[in-house]
């Protein structure tokens, strides 16, 4: 399985899952534009795929801010190419009990998690159709398909995801354009150690362990591999044996 010649953009890829993922399809030989926020992060992404022979560059800006998303893609086809490979992945998640959500923040979970992922795609899957081929893998959660306590907003923006996968699929599917998602189970990053005990979590896993952002990574590397052609409007679960339905 072979990325040999895709150019990739992966949103929130600086750090966490999203550089978990980047580094994977990296390896697998897609050039990759790791777009972010925060600059020191995705500098480091694309630094260490550079490092190892890959081919990365770091594009900072604001997923839901669509200004910030016509300026990444342009530079990202001007250095790299056009895109047919677009990973939405940049997310931010709270806890908060349903009766203390403010409309303020169930506006900005939703402009994040949803309207992010929209704007990026309208950008983007011009480029694909315009190749005849592309693959895009949005980043879901497990909470979008249980629900959550005190995760209302999180749930809907990514259940809005999920809905958005399914309809563009079929919109799409036959121009040459897959479109998947990925719901990760319980990872291990940087963000969640700040909020858990990982290790006492991950014993009560049925594999004993969290997942790594490479487990995400290989899922997502699939999805986008000519292998994958034939699957889209998908769902593919890791979670390592947490079933959810």
């Amino acid at each position: 399985m072979t990325l040999h010649g895709k150019i990739a953009v992966v949103t929130g890829g600086g750090s966490g899952i999203g550089h978990g993922i980047a580094t994977v399809l990296a390896a697998k030989g897609a050039a990759v534009a790791i777009w972010d926020l925060n600059p020191d992060t995705a500098e480091q992404t694309a630094a260490t795929i550079c490092e190892t022979g890959g081919t990365a560059i770091a594009v900072v800006g604001d997923a839901a801010d669509p200004a910030a998303v016509a300026a990444a893609a342009a530079r990202t086809r001007a250095e790299l190419g056009p895109v047919t490979i677009l990973v939405n992945n940049a997310g931010i998640s709270t806890a908060v009990p349903f009766p203390n959500i403010s409309e303020d923040a169930w506006d900005r979970m939703i402009g994040i998690n949803l309207k992010g992922p929209f704007l990026v795609t309208q950008q983007l899957i011009g480029d694909m159709v315009e190749a005849g081929w592309g693959r895009v893998i949005n980043i879901s959660s497990s909470s979008a398909q249980t629900g959550a306590p005190a995760m209302a907003h999180y749930a809907a923006s990514k259940g809005g995801v999920i809905g958005l996968t399914k309809a563009l699929a079929l919109e799409y599917i036959e121009k040459g354009i897959t479109v998947n998602h990925v719901p990760p189970g319980f990872i291990d990053t940087p963000l969640a150690r700040q909020n858990m005990d990982i290790d006492a979590v991950a014993v009560h896993m049925p594999m004993k362990r969290a997942g790594t952002p490479q487990d995400i990574g290989y899922a997502v590397a699939y999805l986008a591999s000519e292998e994958a052609g034939y699957i889209t409007g998908q769902t593919l679960s890791v979670n390592g044996g947490r079933y959810f339905f």
